[in-house]
């Protein structure tokens, strides 16, 4: 009985995205602007890139991940969405979960998907891929699950924006650290698995903690 209303907001937010094309690109604008605009600056050098290549591509992805981060949840409070899902036969928390979930379709997928084209771009070494896309995969939910938590506290907030940019920057740290970390090590042929452990160790955590958290604060904005 869970399941239906469950599929059916990640479906709803979906055609969202979709309908407004422009919220849909922007993890690849992102991704594409950073890599195109950062070598201007610091070279076109490939060594050079190649180091550096780790820190951009998660760079972009935490910008993604916070453009999307505002309307979260504001929307649904305005026109009273919101409220209707602690009175709905679904759990408020199984629908924050899918609101979680499709933000993370909606910004970190893209990224994995055309991290292999950026990694070429930025002449990350071959033997490095493998261990980007993992990173990837293992952190972008994290900083969906840790956004979406950023996004609820300060969802009654008039600057919304620059308190989500306050609360989120310090919890994702160990994140990209970890991320770059194992990337870096990869690329130098060293092993990869002690920071991925440590990254899916977060995952772990944010996954089990940032729902109920996020849960718990928007029913405080509600009440």
């Amino acid at each position: 009985m869970i399941r239906t209303p469950v599929l059916a907001l990640i479906r709803r937010d979906l055609r969202l995205a979709i309908r407004h094309g422009g919220e849909s690109l922007m993890p690849l604008i992102f991704l594409f602007a950073v890599i195109i605009l950062i070598p201007l600056g610091v070279g076109p050098g490939p060594n050079l890139l190649a180091r550096i290549a780790p820190g951009m591509i998660w760079v972009a992805a935490l910008l993604a991940s916070l453009l999307a981060l505002e309307h979260l949840f504001r929307p649904d409070l305005e026109d009273g969405t919101l409220e209707q899902w602690w009175t709905g036969d679904c759990p408020p928390g199984a629908l924050v979960g899918a609101r979680l979930f499709s933000h993370w379709l909606i910004t970190g997928l893209p990224v994995i998907v055309f991290a292999p084209l950026a990694a070429q771009m930025l002449y990350l070494p071959n033997q490095a891929l493998p261990v980007l896309i993992a990173s990837l995969l293992i952190g972008t939910p994290i900083l969906s699950l840790v956004g979406g938590l950023a996004a609820a506290l300060t969802l009654a907030t008039n600057r919304g924006s620059v308190l989500l940019s306050i609360l989120v920057f310090p919890m994702v740290v160990p994140v990209l650290i970890f991320a770059t970390g194992a990337v870096a090590a990869a690329a130098g042929g060293a092993s990869a698995r002690a920071h991925l452990g440590l990254l899916g160790a977060v995952l772990i955590l944010a996954a089990t903690l940032a729902p109920l958290a996020t849960t718990a604060a928007l029913r405080l904005n509600i009440e």
